[in-house]
């Protein structure tokens, strides 16, 4: 994102409402990881051999709010390799500021912010693409579905 839309064709420091969307960007582009890890965990990755109506269902039945309380859980979320933890971690952390990007008038961010976070975004969603499928999948399971005691 470096380089992004905020620095084209303008010359100094870039707008608020610029480095905003940036931020409120990288959270949705963690929270589509997420929904696409839980679709490819249920359903598959190959388009010939999924649903694609099955495979949309699932995508779109992430919840932000339940999956945030679930990568809150640290009791659970301790069980995870290092990398899905930096992820749930992540997500927390983006989801806080892209409210506040999104939510409150008097935030402000600079440009150092917004590159920070999107290398991490981009770390993260590429640690969790490379974690093994059993991982992948118990977090799709942890951060999509209601959880009932046995």
């Amino acid at each position: 994102m470096r380089g992004g839309f905020w620095t084209k064709g303008r010359k100094g420091k870039p707008r608020q409402s610029d480095l905003k969307r940036a931020m409120s960007t990288a959270y949705y582009a963690m929270f589509h990881a997420l929904c696409r890890n839980c679709a490819d965990s249920f359903i598959g990755t190959s388009c010939a051999l999924r649903s694609q109506m099955a495979w949309r269902q699932v995508y779109r039945a992430v919840d932000h709010g339940h999956a945030k309380t679930q990568c809150m859980n640290q009791g659970v979320m301790c069980q995870f390799p290092p990398e899905i933890q930096r992820f749930a971690v992540k997500l927390i952390e983006l989801q806080n500021r892209r409210h506040q990007a999104d939510y409150d008038p008097l935030s402000s961010f600079t440009r150092a912010d917004v590159w920070t976070e999107t290398d991490a975004t981009r770390t993260v969603i590429k640690e969790l693409k490379n974690s093994s499928i059993k991982d992948k999948r118990a977090f799709a399971a942890w951060t999509a579905l209601k959880h009932r005691k046995p």
